[in-house]
Parts: C-alpha cells; structure tokens; sequence
C-alpha cells in the first residue's frame, strides 16, 4: 500500500513558477484511440433513427434566436449549418458528436501530459475517457452535453497548461472557449467560477495579477451577454427549468448523485478518477493543480444542493484520471489496485459500454436487452415514423371539411419534432406544442377545426379547454419498446373553448 503523503497546504512562491517542459505526447497511440472512438460511433451513428432533441434542434434551427428557456443558441445554429448543407442527414447530424468525442479523447491525454505524465499516463487518461460510458453515449447524439463536456475538458486543460507555463495567453484562451461552452450550456459559467475559487483556495493565486486575465472575462462576458439579455427579456425562464429539472430527480436524486457518476465514467475505470482526486489532494508531486481536486468538491457540494444531475461535473473527470493515471505511472498502483488500470479492465469496459450506450442491437430485440433501463435515450431514438403515422391515421379518419381545417397540439418538443420531419410527406399541418423553446416557435391560427391532440394520458385536462374530447388512437412502436409515446392516445378535441390568443400561454411549460 501507498503511504500517505502530508498534505503541503497553499502555494509558495516558489511553487507559483512556471516547471519545465512536459513529456513528448504520444500522439500515434492516442490518435489511435481517438479515432477508433470516431469510427465506432459513426458505424453506428444511424442505426436507429433520431432522438427527440436531435428531432427539436431540427426545428429550433429555423427560428435561431439568442437563447431559449432549455438551452443557449449554439447548438441549434450547428443544427441549422448542417442540415442548409447536407438537408436531413441523420449521419451528417452526428458527425460532429463523433469528432467531439474523438477530440475530447485527444484533450484528455494532453492533459495528462501537461500534469507530467508520460506515454503510460497519456494511454491510461485517453483509454479511460474513450471507453466512458457516458462519453460514449453523448458522442453517438447530437447534444448540447456533447459540447459542453469537450468545451469544459479543454477549459480545464488550458488552467494545468497555465499552471506549468504561466503563458498569459492561455488566460485569453480559457476566456473564449468558456465563451464558446455558455453558449451551450451555462453550466460551464459554474465550471470556471470552481476553477478561480480552487486557485483562490490552493494556489497559484498569480493570476489575478496578469492582464490576460481580465481580457479572457471580457471575452467571456461578451460572448456571455446576449444570452443573458434573451433571458432577462422572457423572465429567466432557465432559472425555471433549472427548477423542473431539479424536481424530476433524475440518476435517483441527490441520493444518487455519486453512485451514479461511478456508474457514468465506468464502474471500474470510476477508480482511477477517485484515486485521481485524493492523490490531488495529497500529493506533493500534484501540489501546483491540488486547485482540480477542490473545483471538483465546490462542483459537487453546488450540484448537491441544487439537486444537479451528476453528468454536471463531466467537463472534471478527464483531469481527475489524469492526475490519477500519473499517480500510477510514477508510483504503481497502490497495492491490490493493479488490475483496475490493466488491458483487460478497459476492454471489458469497452465491451460493457457498446453494449449498453450504442444501437448494436436488433431494433425488434432491443426491448429484451438492458440497454433501455440503463440508457433510457436509446429508447428515444426508435418508433417515430410509426408514431407519425398514427397521427396521420386519425388526421386522415376526419371529415374533409374539418381536416383542412385541423390543428396538431402535441405534448412535447420531441413528438412535434417528429411529425414536422415525417408528417409533409403524411399530409399533415404544420405540428405545435407548448412544451420548452417549442412555445416560443408560434401558436396555432384560428381555424375553427379540430385540435389532434397527442399525449395527455386523461380527458380531464383537455375538457377544461374543449367540450368534446374523444380518443381515435393510440401509439405503438411495434416493437414492445416502453418509451416515453408508447401507448399514448391520440385525442380528437372540438369545441374550443377560448381562442389561441388566450389559451397558448396557460398551456406553456417546461420540464
């Protein structure tokens, strides 16, 4: 076993000076890496079909504005440049996903690098963050985690790089990317405020003095401020989400908010980023970065009480198996531990890991494996043409004079996604619904017909708005698979009760 080392508390100035160069980067075997990474996710990028974000950042492509109630405007205009080139290309929506996943892979060895890791610390940090769970998972979707992961990974990259080489530009750098990664999440904001109070706490605390420091938060705050100002207009409508998403308590609530994140990076491979940050905060070698090991505790004690979902702090683990794969390559692993960090340890978890996050199975066998209960997204990516045309179904079941007439209201963002793709070549209207930045998008016209309403389980919801309410279908997947639209009625609504005008905005909600 290891014995402990004492903990050498703040930063002396000697400490605070820049160290020498870093080992070479063992670019062949870690693009190696990368690139099978790559590969494998774009093999598989269109096995199913597309995800209900996927489906919504479709939409939102069409109406870019500076922000939404659920997320700033990056990914939606990514959306919008993919698809005015390749129109609606599932594989093409993807691909970038692919290459983030692959970058971050690359971003994750030169990680361990700039910490002091050699060939066996750059391997073990790239292998650990290509066969992550929830890496993978995120690399085979076009997401706003995607994004936000990779942007943070390489935000923490630059602050170990300035620790080692005090280049003030790397100061202007961090400023950028964070301005790049709040306009894909804003939790990236929370991000770099651990990171300056881990400085602030551990040291070094030289760069409050650099003058690059203050045009990196220029960069940030004006990247920032148009996002912000799109927020402050609609009523802060994030901070709401925020709030339904803390309600829903997703990956078991706070209780599971650590269990779930050894569960996310790899139930064996989740040892070295936990070996990682205790040796971040023991270890004289890892003294000048021990600021890593306390950005992620202020990340977890946040996210703890604000009931965040535990991927939050993603954008830290590729560091923390850094400094845990350099801990193992300069000392060994500790006694008992050595397997943890062998070859067959990470092709198992490789293997584990396709077999839970990617499509590799059967379409019609999928309800009969794990991979829905482990990964619920898989679920999402499979029944929508079918869903589509059960809408039509009873779209087409209407008398002619009320279907030119009819209106589709569907319960959320995803499910109107789906019939704006599949529904013009269906003969179906134009899909509307209140749910998120789907609200925002327009609210139905005054037709006088009939409203297809999709989703709510029972009558008594749509009776306080339309005085006949009848069920003329129902969705089915065919394959037995219990996702989100499995089962749900197709509702036929006449009578409205108030006009558009004044119904649209008691419908609005987000989750």
């Amino acid at each position: 076993m290891i014995p402990p080392t004492p903990v050498e508390s703040g930063s002396s100035e000697q400490e605070s000076q820049p160290t020498g160069a870093p080992p070479a980067v063992a670019w062949r075997p870690v693009l190696l890496i990368a690139g099978t990474l790559g590969a494998v996710l774009l093999v598989f990028s269109a096995r199913y079909g597309y995800h209900r974000d996927e489906l919504y950042f479709r939409v939102a492509a069409r109406h870019l504005d500076w922000g939404y109630p659920d997320q700033p405007p990056l990914v939606p205009l990514l959306a919008r440049a993919i698809t005015a080139v390749f129109g609606d290309s599932l594989v093409m929506l993807r691909v970038p996903s692919a290459l983030a996943a692959a970058a971050g892979v690359v971003v994750a060895a030169l990680t361990a690098r700039e910490l002091g890791g050699a060939k066996r610390a750059q391997l073990l940090t790239a292998g650990a963050y290509a066969v992550c769970p929830f890496a993978v998972a995120i690399g085979h979707l076009l997401s706003t985690a995607t994004f936000d992961v990779l942007l943070s990974t390489v935000v923490a990259w630059l602050a170990v790089r300035w620790v080692r080489t005090r280049d003030q530009r790397l100061l202007l750098a961090i400023g950028a990317v964070a301005g790049l990664a709040v306009n894909v999440k804003y939790l990236a904001g929370m991000l770099l405020a651990a990171l300056v109070a881990g400085l602030l706490l551990a040291g070094p605390r030289d760069f409050l003095r650099r003058p690059m420091l203050f045009a990196g938060a220029a960069v940030l705050v004006l990247a920032a401020v148009p996002g912000l100002l799109w927020q402050a207009r609609h009523g802060w409508p994030q901070l709401e989400m925020s709030e339904r998403i803390a309600e829903e308590g997703d990956f078991g609530g706070r209780a599971g908010f650590v269990p779930f994140q050894l569960l996310l990076t790899g139930v064996v491979l989740s040892w070295l980023w936990i070996y990682g940050l205790w040796r971040l905060l023991r270890s004289p070698d890892l003294a000048r970065h021990r600021f890593l090991g306390y950005g992620y505790l202020l990340l977890c004690a946040l996210f703890l009480v604000t009931a965040g979902k535990p991927y939050y702090l993603a954008g830290l683990w590729a560091a923390l198996w850094a400094a845990g794969a350099v801990e193992v390559e300069r000392r060994g692993a500790p006694r008992g531990w050595g397997w943890a960090v062998s070859v067959p340890a990470y092709a198992i978890t490789a293997v584990v890991t396709v077999a839970t996050t990617l499509p590799v199975y059967p379409v019609d066998r999928l309800a009969d494996t794990p991979q829905p209960a482990i990964n619920a997204d898989a679920s999402e990516t499979v029944g929508w043409p079918r869903f589509a045309a059960e809408v039509a179904r009873v779209h087409r079941s209407l008398p002619p004079d009320e279907r030119s007439r009819a209106i589709i209201l569907t319960a959320n963002y995803g499910e109107a996604g789906a019939l704006d793709l599949y529904g013009p070549d269906l003969g179906l209207p134009r899909p509307y619904s209140a749910h998120n930045g789907y609200w925002y998008f327009g609210r139905p016209a005054d037709t006088g017909g009939p409203v297809i309403v999709v989703g709510p389980e029972g009558s008594a919801a749509l009776q306080r708005h339309w005085t006949e309410v009848t069920v003329a279908g129902r969705i089915d997947n065919g394959v037995g698979l219990d996702n989100d639209e499995q089962g749900l009625p197709v509702w036929v609504c006449r009578g409205q009760r108030e006009p558009w005008a004044v119904l649209w905005p008691r419908l609005k909600h987000l989750s």
